[in-house]
Parts: C-alpha cells; structure tokens; sequence
C-alpha cells in the first residue's frame, strides 16, 4: 500500500502551487499516494470551488469546512480539525503551501503528531513583522521538516537564518509551472466584451493592509480613478475589498470596470492580454513577471524582490499610481530575462525530493 502524501490548500492562492506538485506526481512514477486537504479558509465557489476544474484537480478528498472568524480563532479550529484527521489517517508527510493561517495550522498540528512538513514556498520574507501573512511563513519555516524554496537566493536566506542545509532545497516556482500548463488555453478564451489585447490594465486588491482602512483604501480608490484617465482599468473584486467598499459607503472608482471573482483560467486569460497589472497580491507579481507584463505592485515592500530586480514589477504608492501608468504607457515593452528556476520544472524536482524523502534515503543521511 502506497503510503500517502497529504497536500493542505487553505485559500485560493495555494492551489496552483500545489497543482505542479500534484501534476508530477500523476505523471510520474507511483510512489505516494497524494490526498488533497481543503481546511476550508476559501469556501466561497467563486473564489475557491472553481479553481479545482480549471486546474486539472480532483476534488478535496478531505474537506474540513473551517472559516471564518478572527486568526487566532480560524487557526485553531483549523489545527483542532486537521488533528482529528490526522491521528485517525496519518500520512507519511503534509505538505503546505503559501502563508495563510490554514497553512500554519496544518503545519502546527502536523508536527506536533510527529508528521514531517514540507512547506512549498519556504523562505518568502517582506520584513513586515506586523503582516499576518510574514508571521505566517516565519513560523511555518521554524517548525517545517523541509524547506521547498523557490530560488537559489531565498535558499541561501534559510540557510543564513540557520536552516541545515540538507532540509533546504530550491525547487523553482511551482506558480510558473501551473501559467505554463495552462496558458494555451487561457490564450484561446475570449476577451469579455469590450476588452481587446493591450487596451486595458487590471487591478487586485485584498490585503488587510489596504482594504481594511478606509483611508487607505479611498486612497487607492482616488489613485485608480485618475490611473483610469490614462489606460481603461478592469478589477475582478475580492468579497474582502467588496464588503469593505460597501462597509465604509465608498462607491466604485470612475473608469474602472469591476468583475466578480474569476476563476483560474477566466484570471489567466485576462492578465496575459493586459498592458499592466496593479495589484497587492504576492503571486499575481509572480505571474505577471512570468508573462513579461508590467506590474505595479499597491504596498511598500514585497516578499518577491526578485520580481523587481527583473525589473518587471515595482513599489508604487496610491498616488504615484497615475504616473506610473503614464510612464509604462510610453514604454515600449521590453524582453522577458529568464528566470533561473522558473522554468516549468519544479513540480518535477518537487517530485524527485519527495521519493528520495519518501524512501528514507535522506533522512538516514540527516540522522549520520
């Protein structure tokens, strides 16, 4: 009997990594058994239950149904649930991916039962200590059997932090892999009606940091408006920003075109055909940097810096926002510079580590 490998998706940003894995696995050789595990964090349809079809994924097999409430009360609930069914189906190892507060709960319940972890996307760092999000991945990396990161630089940074070496490994960005499976596809959807190629930017916005604060967020409402002036703006709207507008009685910003939640493919068919993206999403940076489309990235610091040495994405304010549209608008686009690592392969080296691992091969080492 296989043993199984169980693959924890909390929010809707999980999947895609987690679907590189899955992938290679299928088509690899049978080695484990992979079980997914939906805590439950993302329950919404539109922002969760379409991603599985358009990503060539099964459903959960186990499904938690935990969300809602403050952090401290959807962590332990999370971690509360995902003990009860690991103490009656334990899985030779959990695999978590991301920074959401389902990935630290499953991680913390996992090693606590003496389960090995493997955190996918290990040693993202902003530097932002307030940011549940940057205690999410600080502390999922203290307690992780096994560190996935996605570049040689941030494999260097856990092992500066004291990471042993033989835990840490750079497998490349299992994001890319997923946009590379399924670009062809989102390519050959049709633009919604009145949309053509390059005519539009769009927009993503989520984060406490920006939506949570009505100031804050009036503030990036007046800058999509004067932005709007210089290029059409399309925004498919996160239920936190929605609830929050609604909430403070702000009305949507002139110029910009607001969607519901798109799933996986509706998303990727949009982004690839934009002329920019402004956003405050950790992995739209990544996938706009992958396609060569211009990001401009609503915060003040970023876990990805490697997108911005590319010089695909930069740090811009709610009120430089307008400018830096103007400027990319008179810009002729540039080359994409390859990536090292991101290059559709790291859901194989995932795969390979996962055998070795599996087979207790370097885990024998590490003991020696």
């Amino acid at each position: 009997m296989l043993p199984e490998l169980h693959l924890v998706a909390a929010a809707r940003p999980n999947l895609p990594k987690l679907a590189a894995l899955w992938h290679a696995l299928a088509e690899g050789p049978e080695f484990c058994k992979p079980v997914l595990v939906h805590t439950g964090q993302h329950e919404d349809p539109a922002m969760f239950g379409v991603h599985f079809a358009d990503l060539g994924l099964p459903a959960p097999d186990i499904a938690l149904g935990i969300s809602g409430g403050s952090h401290a009360v959807l962590t332990g609930r999370s971690m509360i649930a995902c003990e009860t069914v690991w103490k009656a189906r334990p899985p030779a190892a959990v695999v978590v991916a991301g920074d959401v507060d389902g990935a630290l709960a499953a991680a913390l319940a996992a090693r606590k039962l003496g389960i090995r972890v493997i955190h996918l996307e290990a040693g993202l760092r902003s530097g932002e200590r307030d940011m549940p999000e940057e205690i999410n991945r600080r502390a999922i990396d203290a307690i992780s059997d096994f560190l996935w990161a996605p570049d040689e630089a941030t494999a260097a940074r856990l092992r500066q932090e004291g990471h042993a070496a033989a835990a840490v490994r750079a497998v490349g960005n299992a994001m890319v892999d997923t946009q590379l499976r399924h670009l062809a596809a989102a390519r050959a959807k049709r633009l919604p009606r009145g949309l053509s190629r390059g005519g539009y930017g769009m927009v993503t916005l989520h984060r406490a940091a920006n939506v949570d604060k009505p100031e804050r967020l009036i503030a990036l409402l007046d800058g999509l408006t004067a932005a709007a002036r210089h290029l059409p703006l399309v925004w498919p709207i996160h239920p936190r920003a929605a609830a929050q507008m609604k909430s403070f009685g702000f009305v949507p910003p002139t110029g910009v075109r607001i969607m519901p939640p798109l799933g996986y493919l509706e998303f990727l068919a949009l982004l690839c055909r934009a002329r920019l993206v402004a956003t405050d999403s950790g992995g739209v940076q990544e996938e706009a940097t992958a396609l060569g489309l211009p990001c401009l990235t609503l915060r003040g610091a970023t876990e990805r810096p490697i997108t911005i040495s590319t010089g695909m994405n930069r740090l811009t304010s709610p009120e430089e926002l307008p400018e830096r549209v103007a400027e990319i608008l008179k810009t002729a686009a540039r080359p994409m510079r390859p990536i090292p690592l991101w290059d559709g392969r790291a859901g194989l080296r995932m795969r390979e580590h996962l055998q070795v691992l599996l087979e207790g091969e370097e885990c024998r080492a590490m003991v020696a």
